[in-house]
């Protein structure tokens, strides 16, 4: 039983520390954003290892008189081994149900995944594929071996903007992306904005329910762009990826689910 009880405490200090986490990279990416306009953009390693990374492009808008900008996940940047992939939500002013607002990259062209519920499209070496399971607007993204990703495109709608006061433009509903992340085989230099939980020395500096300060400022974890491997405390090496992997541990990590904090301008709030 002992294993078991080992394994239940992380598991809840891992939940845990999302929780504060995502106080971080919503301080992160404000202070990132609170210098320029609202149309820039940052991005951030969520999750580097030696054979994946996965970046996310953050979006800001700050009302008058706020001192914070409200943030959401506009795109992320996904690098496999020697492949990357993005998936972004595109910029509207109206949210209209019946449009498709995904846009796809592959190694760096312009990818067109049909419409239509169940409709799948793979790499030319199988070790990824993209599923919509969903007509328009959500879906998911398998790397082989190594994680599943669950995406959901949507926008700030006029309740959202009510309840907490957002005061969006008329030119933009901020649409942005819900997610959720399962890893199957991560190493254990793994490393990242959520991908540092789950180190095999990460302890949670906070206590449960106080937010975190912003932990060694937010040049540890930008990127220069949404696919690029560069960054403070990235460890992406696409040399390294076979043998890494070889290495990674082959077991469920669960599932991160980063969808719940999405329409509350908090950039990312992940529990398990």
């Amino acid at each position: 039983m002992a294993p078991h009880d080992e394994s239940d405490q992380t598991a809840s200090q891992t939940a845990t520390a999302l929780v504060q986490l995502a106080t971080t990279l919503a301080s992160l990416v404000g202070t990132a954003l609170s210098s320029t306009s609202t149309e820039s953009n940052e991005h951030f390693s969520l999750v580097s290892d030696p054979n994946l990374q996965i970046n996310g492009r953050f979006i800001g808008h700050r009302p008058a008189g706020l001192s914070r900008d409200f943030t959401w996940i506009q795109a992320l940047g996904i690098l496999l081994n020697t492949n990357t992939f993005s998936v972004e939500a595109t910029k509207v002013a109206t949210w209209v149900d019946t449009l498709d607002h995904l846009k796809f990259t592959y190694n760096g062209e312009n990818l067109v995944v049909p419409e239509g519920h169940l409709s799948i499209w793979y790499s030319p070496g199988k070790d990824m594929k993209v599923q919509r399971i969903a007509s328009k607007n959500a879906i998911l993204v398998s790397l082989k071996d190594v994680a599943e990703i669950s995406v959901n495109v949507v926008p700030v709608t006029k309740e959202d903007d009510k309840v907490h006061n957002y005061r969006v433009p008329a030119d933009d509903c901020f649409a942005h992306l819900e997610v959720q992340f399962r890893f199957f085989a991560l190493s254990s230099e793994v490393d990242g904005v959520l991908g540092r939980t789950y180190g095999p020395n990460f302890l949670n500096p906070a206590k449960p329910g106080v937010a975190m300060p912003v932990l060694g400022g937010e040049d540890l974890y930008r990127t220069e762009s949404l696919l690029s491997a560069k960054c403070g405390a990235c460890v992406f090496n696409s040399e390294a990826a076979t043998m890494e992997k070889e290495a990674s541990q082959a077991m469920e990590f669960g599932t991160l689910d980063c969808t719940k904090g999405a329409s509350a301008g908090y950039g990312i709030v992940c529990k398990k």
